[in-house]
Protein backbone atom coordinates (compact mmCIF):
# COMPACT_ATOMS: atom_id res chain seq x y z
CA UNK A 1 0.00 0.00 0.00
CA UNK A 2 1.21 3.48 -0.79
CA UNK A 3 1.83 5.92 2.08
CA UNK A 4 -1.14 7.98 0.87
CA UNK A 5 -3.41 4.92 0.96
CA UNK A 6 -2.22 4.16 4.51
CA UNK A 7 -3.04 7.72 5.58
CA UNK A 8 -6.48 7.63 3.94
CA UNK A 9 -7.17 4.24 5.51
CA UNK A 10 -6.07 5.44 8.95
CA UNK A 11 -8.27 8.52 8.89
CA UNK A 12 -11.26 6.68 7.45
CA UNK A 13 -10.96 4.12 10.25
CA UNK A 14 -11.00 6.96 12.78
CA UNK A 15 -14.14 8.61 11.39
CA UNK A 16 -16.67 6.70 13.50
CA UNK A 17 -14.54 7.20 16.62
CA UNK A 18 -14.36 10.91 15.73
CA UNK A 19 -18.14 11.07 15.47
CA UNK A 20 -18.51 9.29 18.83
CA UNK A 21 -15.98 11.68 20.40
CA UNK A 22 -17.91 14.70 19.15
CA UNK A 23 -20.96 13.26 20.88
CA UNK A 24 -19.01 12.68 24.08
CA UNK A 25 -17.57 16.19 23.96
CA UNK A 26 -20.97 17.71 23.27
CA UNK A 27 -22.19 16.67 26.69
CA UNK A 28 -19.36 18.09 28.67
CA UNK A 29 -19.84 21.62 29.97
CA UNK A 30 -16.27 22.52 29.09
CA UNK A 31 -14.25 19.65 27.61
CA UNK A 32 -10.75 19.62 29.11
CA UNK A 33 -7.56 18.66 27.32
CA UNK A 34 -6.95 15.97 29.94
CA UNK A 35 -10.33 14.34 29.32
CA UNK A 36 -9.88 14.62 25.55
CA UNK A 37 -6.45 12.96 25.75
CA UNK A 38 -7.89 10.20 27.96
CA UNK A 39 -10.68 9.44 25.49
CA UNK A 40 -8.21 9.68 22.58
CA UNK A 41 -5.82 7.22 24.21
CA UNK A 42 -8.57 4.68 24.95
CA UNK A 43 -9.96 4.83 21.42
CA UNK A 44 -6.53 4.98 19.75
CA UNK A 45 -5.14 1.91 21.54
CA UNK A 46 -8.23 -0.19 20.88
CA UNK A 47 -8.41 0.96 17.25
CA UNK A 48 -4.73 -0.01 16.79
CA UNK A 49 -5.19 -3.49 18.30
CA UNK A 50 -8.26 -4.60 16.35
CA UNK A 51 -6.70 -4.56 12.84
CA UNK A 52 -3.83 -6.67 14.19
CA UNK A 53 -6.33 -9.27 15.38
CA UNK A 54 -8.03 -9.18 11.97
CA UNK A 55 -4.65 -9.42 10.22
CA UNK A 56 -3.78 -12.58 12.17
CA UNK A 57 -7.12 -14.10 11.19
CA UNK A 58 -6.63 -13.01 7.57
CA UNK A 59 -3.13 -14.50 7.39
CA UNK A 60 -4.51 -17.81 8.59
CA UNK A 61 -7.13 -17.80 5.82
CA UNK A 62 -5.06 -16.26 3.01
CA UNK A 63 -3.67 -19.53 1.62
CA UNK A 64 -7.20 -20.77 1.00
CA UNK A 65 -8.42 -17.69 -0.85
CA UNK A 66 -5.32 -16.40 -2.68
CA UNK A 67 -6.94 -16.66 -6.14
CA UNK A 68 -9.77 -14.29 -5.26
CA UNK A 69 -8.37 -12.32 -2.28
CA UNK A 70 -8.74 -8.99 -4.10
CA UNK A 71 -12.47 -9.64 -4.45
CA UNK A 72 -12.68 -10.48 -0.74
CA UNK A 73 -10.76 -7.29 0.12
CA UNK A 74 -13.05 -5.24 -2.12
CA UNK A 75 -16.17 -6.88 -0.69
CA UNK A 76 -15.12 -6.37 2.92
CA UNK A 77 -14.17 -2.73 2.41
CA UNK A 78 -17.31 -2.03 0.37
CA UNK A 79 -19.57 -3.61 2.99
CA UNK A 80 -17.77 -1.89 5.90
CA UNK A 81 -17.77 1.45 4.10
CA UNK A 82 -21.40 1.04 3.13
CA UNK A 83 -22.35 0.18 6.71
CA UNK A 84 -20.51 3.22 8.03
CA UNK A 85 -22.34 5.43 5.52
CA UNK A 86 -25.68 3.79 6.39
CA UNK A 87 -25.09 4.15 10.13
CA UNK A 88 -24.21 7.82 9.72
CA UNK A 89 -27.54 8.39 7.95
CA UNK A 90 -29.60 6.33 10.43
CA UNK A 91 -28.39 7.83 13.72
CA UNK A 92 -31.10 9.26 15.94
CA UNK A 93 -30.65 13.03 16.12
CA UNK A 94 -32.23 13.12 19.57
CA UNK A 95 -29.82 10.55 20.99
CA UNK A 96 -28.60 11.75 24.39
CA UNK A 97 -25.02 11.47 25.55
CA UNK A 98 -23.40 11.65 28.93
CA UNK A 99 -19.92 11.36 30.35
CA UNK A 100 -19.05 7.70 30.90
CA UNK A 101 -16.60 5.59 32.83
CA UNK A 102 -13.49 3.95 31.38
CA UNK A 103 -15.46 0.72 30.84
CA UNK A 104 -18.17 2.48 28.82
CA UNK A 105 -15.58 4.40 26.78
CA UNK A 106 -13.70 1.15 26.11
CA UNK A 107 -16.88 -0.59 25.00
CA UNK A 108 -17.72 2.33 22.74
CA UNK A 109 -14.19 2.17 21.31
CA UNK A 110 -14.57 -1.56 20.65
CA UNK A 111 -17.90 -0.90 18.94
CA UNK A 112 -16.37 1.75 16.68
CA UNK A 113 -13.35 -0.46 15.88
CA UNK A 114 -15.13 -3.58 14.63
CA UNK A 115 -14.63 -2.25 11.11
CA UNK A 116 -10.88 -2.05 11.80
CA UNK A 117 -10.91 -5.77 12.64
CA UNK A 118 -12.36 -6.55 9.21
CA UNK A 119 -9.91 -4.14 7.58
CA UNK A 120 -7.12 -6.07 9.31
CA UNK A 121 -8.30 -9.18 7.47
CA UNK A 122 -8.14 -7.22 4.23
CA UNK A 123 -4.64 -5.95 5.05
CA UNK A 124 -3.49 -9.55 5.46
CA UNK A 125 -4.98 -10.51 2.11
CA UNK A 126 -3.08 -7.75 0.29
CA UNK A 127 0.14 -8.39 2.25
CA UNK A 128 0.17 -4.93 3.78
CA UNK A 129 2.54 -4.10 6.63
CA UNK A 130 0.30 -4.47 9.69
CA UNK A 131 2.65 -2.63 12.05
CA UNK A 132 2.66 0.52 9.93
CA UNK A 133 -1.08 0.33 9.29
CA UNK A 134 -2.01 -0.39 12.93
CA UNK A 135 0.21 2.44 14.17
CA UNK A 136 -1.29 4.81 11.58
CA UNK A 137 -4.85 3.78 12.46
CA UNK A 138 -4.21 4.10 16.21
CA UNK A 139 -2.47 7.47 15.82
CA UNK A 140 -5.15 8.89 13.54
CA UNK A 141 -7.85 7.69 15.92
CA UNK A 142 -6.05 9.19 18.92
CA UNK A 143 -5.70 12.52 17.11
CA UNK A 144 -9.22 12.62 15.69
CA UNK A 145 -10.87 11.47 18.92
CA UNK A 146 -8.98 14.01 20.99
CA UNK A 147 -10.00 16.76 18.56
CA UNK A 148 -13.56 15.41 18.49
CA UNK A 149 -13.95 15.64 22.27
CA UNK A 150 -12.54 19.17 22.37
CA UNK A 151 -14.66 20.32 19.43
CA UNK A 152 -17.77 18.42 20.49
CA UNK A 153 -19.43 21.33 22.20
CA UNK A 154 -19.18 23.52 19.09
CA UNK A 155 -19.71 20.88 16.40
CA UNK A 156 -22.35 18.67 17.96
CA UNK A 157 -23.80 15.60 16.31
CA UNK A 158 -24.48 17.29 12.96
CA UNK A 159 -20.90 17.35 11.68
CA UNK A 160 -20.00 14.02 13.27
CA UNK A 161 -22.37 12.30 10.85
CA UNK A 162 -20.64 13.86 7.84
CA UNK A 163 -17.20 12.82 9.09
CA UNK A 164 -18.41 9.27 9.58
CA UNK A 165 -20.00 9.12 6.12
CA UNK A 166 -16.82 10.48 4.52
CA UNK A 167 -14.83 7.70 6.20
CA UNK A 168 -17.17 5.13 4.69
CA UNK A 169 -16.76 6.62 1.23
CA UNK A 170 -12.96 6.46 1.58
CA UNK A 171 -13.12 2.76 2.54
CA UNK A 172 -15.22 1.95 -0.52
CA UNK A 173 -12.74 3.89 -2.67
CA UNK A 174 -9.75 1.99 -1.22
CA UNK A 175 -11.52 -1.33 -1.86
CA UNK A 176 -12.27 -0.29 -5.43
CA UNK A 177 -8.62 0.68 -5.88
CA UNK A 178 -7.45 -2.74 -4.65
CA UNK A 179 -9.88 -4.48 -7.01
CA UNK A 180 -8.83 -2.35 -10.00
CA UNK A 181 -5.14 -2.83 -9.24
CA UNK A 182 -5.44 -6.62 -9.05
CA UNK A 183 -7.76 -7.06 -12.01
CA UNK A 184 -5.59 -4.84 -14.20
CA UNK A 185 -2.53 -6.93 -13.29
CA UNK A 186 -4.25 -10.27 -13.86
Amino acid sequence: MSPLAVIFLAFSMSSDAFAAAIGKGALLRQPTLREALRVGAIFGVIEAITPVIGWVLGRAASAYIAAFDHWVAFGLLAVIGGKIIWDSIQKDKDETHQRHSFAVLALTAVGTSIDALAVGVTLALVNANIVINAMAIGSATFLMTTIGVLAGKALGERFGRYAEAAGGVVLVAIGTGILLEHTAMG
